[in-house]
């Protein structure tokens, strides 16, 4: 028998490893690592979160941290279902912060705060827009495996926090990530469930049009951004939806009705 196929859970293993040596040795990373749909990094992210070292036996379980984990697992609505990871991608300029904005407000989705190395822009917020870290402290984040995924872009470093991601989908939160096409792959990659969306342009001259807009860039800096933005268009086949950015709340019914299907 095993929690895997459903004949023990949690509580009743606790108790066999009070009197079953075998069990008593098992460790408390392996039991959650054999439950469907947990696996390796989720179990790690639980454990951390609830203050149960990596090594912790089940036996040695105290008897908070067994609450914990009992209420961790309950058979509530909200655990029973695990949330939907939802990426966005595409290239510069073409509304992906506009439509995340949008999204957090509806409360249709937790949208993840990418971290990044770059300069804030005019009216962006700390802790709200990003999370604005130097170089050091990025790499720091990088050496203890911080970030979900994280890639560099027009000069500067983006990553996403692993824990936050991990926790949400957990508690059966929807999750959009609003990464870079690079960062997406690694996603997918690690997580073949997230379903990656591409945001397009109506067309290109738009694109040129929002790009030279923006008044925090130089007239080099622009040239750049227009041919990344082309290498940018053409990963769109890559990815398992494209919507045209014709209209901000037609962008942003689609992604709801996507984790509402």
């Amino acid at each position: 028998m095993s929690i895997k196929s459903g004949a023990l859970d949690i509580a009743a293993v606790y108790e066999l490893s009070q009197s079953e040596e075998a069990i008593s040795k098992m460790r408390v990373a392996e039991m959650l690592e054999s439950i469907t749909g947990v696996g390796k990094i989720r179990a790690l992210a639980i454990m951390e979160r609830l203050n149960i070292s990596p090594t912790r036996r089940i036996k040695g379980l105290g008897s908070h941290q067994l609450k914990n984990l009992l209420s961790e697992f309950s058979a509530s609505a909200v655990r029973s279902k695990r949330g939907k990871l939802i990426v966005l991608s595409g290239p510069g300029g073409v509304g992906k912060s506009t439509v995340a904005a949008q999204l957090r407000a509806t409360g249709d989705y937790w949208v993840s705060i990418s971290a990044t190395t770059r300069v804030p822009r005019i009216n962006e917020v700390n802790g709200k827009d990003y999370f604005f870290i130097d170089d050091v402290e990025f790499e720091k984040r990088i050496s203890a495996s911080h970030f979900l995924e994280w890639a560099q872009f027009a000069g500067a470093k983006y990553g996403t926090p692993r824990e936050g991601v991990e926790r949400a989908l957990l508690e059966g939160h929807n999750v959009l990530l609003e990464i870079e096409i690079e960062g997406a792959k690694q996603v997918k990659s690690h997580m073949p469930e997230a379903v990656l969306v591409f945001l397009s342009p109506p067309s290109w001259e738009d694109l040129v049009s929002r790009l030279e807009g923006r008044g925090t860039d130089t007239p080099e800096r622009r040239t750049e951004r227009l041919a990344l933005a082309q290498q940018e268009l053409a990963a769109a086949p890559s990815f398992d939806l494209v919507i045209v950015n014709t209209s901000v709340k037609e962008v942003v019914d689609q992604l709801v009705s996507l984790v509402s299907a």
